[in-house]
């Protein structure tokens, strides 16, 4: 999984496109893994070949979607409950991953939450501390342990997912927005960090319909879907191919890079 060098016969642009998304042999994991765009990406690993460890704070649910991914792709899945926020649950699971498989391959910082209120003066300081603790203190912290064990080995690939809302902030998502963009710089300096083994990459996405969106204002989110280039939000499966693309061998000189995946934003 590290780099590849110069060699014409190791070069990706020689290679048949489907051994370039080629995850056989390797080991992902995610967190909020369990639903959303994290289930779907955990799904599109294991099609792809990979064994994947699946971390979210319902062990129950981890757990459903672990005997899904075993009896539909006959891969190997690690379900653990795990607490971003929580350096030592990261500790934990990262010791888990490791014990379980022996290697982890691509990471997937995707757990977020983005709490709703109605006046930035409300926002507690339990609330600040918990939006930025599990969108960019967790991140931080399970990359740092991941990463530096895949630049001591054969590198590998991490992958943050961060949001829309780090580059067009608004009044109702103030912490979330400055943790998100905290995310996007920190991807760049992990890259740099972890760089030559390790890729560090990060996907932006827009507005998914995904269990989260479900509580949101459908009148607001049909108006604003409105005024994308596509005229509709994005189905959780459409965030698969961006994250093979950085997972795999088809992104060897990707890294640093932030990709947005919103159905074009004005």
């Amino acid at each position: 999984m590290g780099p590849r060098d110069s060699n014409a016969e190791n070069a990706a642009g020689t290679r048949p496109a489907g051994e370039l998304f080629d995850l056989t042999g390797r080991v992902a994991l995610v967190t909020g893994g369990s639903r959303g765009l994290g289930r779907e990406m955990v799904l599109g690993f294991a099609r792809a070949g990979a064994d994947v460890v699946i971390a979210s704070r319902k062990l129950e649910a981890c757990e459903r979607l672990a005997r899904e991914v075993e009896e539909s792709s006959g891969r190997r899945a690690l379900p653990f409950s795990c607490h971003v926020a929580h350096w030592e649950q990261l500790d934990a699971l990262a010791e888990a991953a490791y014990r379980e498989f022996g290697r982890v391959d691509v990471l997937v910082n995707n757990a977020g939450l983005s709490p709703l209120y109605d006046r930035v003066v409300d926002v507690s300081e339990e609330l600040y501390d918990k939006v930025l603790g599990i969108n960019l203190k967790g991140p931080f912290r399970l990359s740092a342990l991941i990463g530096t064990r895949m630049a001591e080995a054969d590198g590998g690939s991490i992958i943050n997912v961060s949001s829309v809302g780090s580059i067009r902030p608004g009044a109702g998502i103030v912490p979330y927005s400055a943790a998100k963009a905290g995310l996007n710089a920190m991807t760049v300096a992990f890259a740099h960090t972890f760089g030559p083994k390790v890729r560090v990459n990060c996907i932006m996405p827009g507005s998914f319909m995904t269990d989260a969106s479900r509580g949101w204002d459908p009148d607001a989110f049909e108006k604003s879907a409105r005024r994308l280039a596509l005229r509709r939000g994005g189905d959780p499966s459409e965030i698969v191919g961006t994250a093979l693309y950085l997972a795999s061998d088809a992104s060897s000189y990707t890294t640093g890079a932030v990709l947005r995946v919103d159905g074009g934003i004005p």
